[in-house]
């Protein structure tokens, strides 16, 4: 957990069940379910409303919190700044063995299960220029760059892999530098954000495939993240905005 957490603002896990239809939007529907969800983890006591989406959520001022949301089609849910990925993983797979029950969702409804590792980097520099510096520098897209006349405004590099011959298991790595429309499990701020997302498409057999679908994702994602992520995203970020004496980091 220490080498997820050391080099970053902020580290979380995410995840997404995404499903076919749309998912039933009355409110005792909602509510009870929110309800189990606030008894299995008392800190998530605050109800909001964002653009398509409803959320309960802990204390978003806290270092460590927590978030589940509800779209069209879709359950998220979030950890920030986890104890460890035990606690993370925990929370999610509650949220996987109660909502299908409480939301009426069918095995062949379930369109994908994605987990994300998320690296945050809160700084007052430019993070189009942090992210060009450490990443693209000093590769074939330095080249498009006149560093004595221009500046880059976008740099954003992504870059997506299929995990196994089956195609059904795929991997994206992404930095993006530009703030989003808020949603839940987002402070509002504009950091440097490194994400892995590991997603395993559906359908399943059973609804009791979701939970060794969800060891099968994390588990990909711890390797990628600490044999990847780290070392070539988020270290070389940690390092330039180091050396540009950002104390944020």
């Amino acid at each position: 957990m220490s080498s997820f957490s050391a080099f970053c603002s902020d580290f979380y896990v995410n995840q997404k069940l995404g499903l076919k239809l749309d998912l039933p939007e009355r409110r005792e529907t909602v509510l009870d379910l929110f309800d189990r969800v606030r008894r299995a983890f008392p800190r998530l006591s605050h109800f909001e409303r964002y653009d398509g989406e409803v959320a309960l959520e802990s204390d978003n001022t806290e270092r460590d919190w927590q978030w589940v949301a509800l779209r069209q089609t879709s359950i998220r849910s979030g950890h920030v700044n986890p104890a460890s990925l035990a606690d993370a993983y925990n929370f999610h797979k509650v949220l996987l063995e109660v909502a299908p029950y409480f939301l009426s969702i069918s095995p062949l409804d379930i369109d994908m299960l994605e987990v994300v590792f998320g690296f945050d980097f809160e700084t007052e520099h430019d993070r189009d220029a942090v992210v060009f510096d450490a990443l693209l520098a000093n590769t074939p897209f330095a080249g498009l760059v006149d560093g004595a006349f221009e500046r880059v405004i976008d740099a954003q590099p992504a870059v997506a892999i299929s995990l196994g011959e089956r195609g059904d298991l795929q991997a994206a790595f992404e930095v993006r530098t530009k703030p989003r429309l808020p949603v839940a499990g987002e402070r509002g701020g504009e950091p440097i954000s490194v994400f892995l997302t590991v997603r395993k498409y559906g359908p399943l057999a059973s609804l009791d495939e979701l939970k060794s679908a969800f060891g099968a994702v994390v588990g990909h994602a711890e390797v990628l993240a600490e044999q990847r992520v780290i070392p070539h995203l988020v270290v070389p970020i940690h390092e330039v905005l180091q050396f540009r004496g950002d104390g944020t980091v």
